[in-house]
C-alpha cells in the first residue's frame, strides 16, 4: 500500500489512538496489500475506536458486552446443552406421554449427564469471566441457569 493512502487510512482513527499507534500501523498498512478487505478491515477498527476507544495503553483490552459474552464458547456449550436436555424430555414427553416408568430408558439417561456435564462447563465460564467482567458474567450465568431450570422443570413437575 502506498505512504499516502495508508497515512489517510490511519487518519481516520481518534487522535489519542493515533499518537499512540498511529506510525506503527501506517509502516503495517504500507507492507501490507491494499485490498478491499484491508481497507474495510481498517474502517471497521476505526469506528469501533471511535466507539469504543482503547484505553490504558492495551490493544487486547477486552470489549465485554452481554451478546459477545453469550457467544463465547464456554457459554455457548452449557446453554446448549441444558437446551437439549429440555429438548429430551419435551421430545419423551411428546412420544411417550408423562407417565413414571419402572426402568428410567435412554432419555432419563441422556437428560442425567447432560445435566450433570454442564457444571464443569459453568466453571470454565465462571473461573474465566468473572474477574474480566462480571456484571456481564452474572448476566449470562442467570441465562445458563433460567435454562437449566428450564431443562429441570417438566422432570420435576411432571414427577419423571
Amino acid at each position: 500500500m502506498n505512504r499516502k493512502l495508508a497515512h489517510l487510512l490511519t487518519r481516520l482513527y481518534p487522535p489519542r489512538w493515533r499518537e499512540r499507534y498511529g506510525e506503527e500501523f501506517e509502516d503495517f498498512l504500507q507492507e501490507g496489500r491494499a485490498d478491499l478487505k484491508t481497507w474495510m478491515d481498517v474502517m471497521r477498527g476505526a469506528v469501533g475506536e471511535h466507539i469504543h476507544p482503547t484505553t490504558g495503553g492495551a490493544m487486547t483490552e477486552y470489549r465485554t458486552t452481554f451478546g459477545t459474552m453469550v457467544r463465547q464458547p464456554s457459554a455457548v456449550v452449557p446453554l446448549a446443552m441444558a437446551l437439549t436436555a429440555l429438548a429430551v424430555v419435551l421430545g419423551h414427553v411428546a412420544l411417550y406421554g408423562a407417565a413414571r416408568e419402572a426402568d428410567e430408558g435412554a432419555a432419563a439417561h441422556i437428560w442425567q449427564l447432560l445435566m450433570v456435564a454442564q457444571l464443569p462447563a459453568l466453571a470454565v465460564f465462571g473461573i474465566r469471566w468473572l474477574p474480566k467482567a462480571p456484571k456481564q458474567a452474572m448476566g449470562v450465568l442467570a441465562l445458563l441457569v433460567a435454562a437449566i431450570l428450564a431443562a429441570m422443570a417438566p422432570v420435576f413437575l411432571l414427577h419423571l
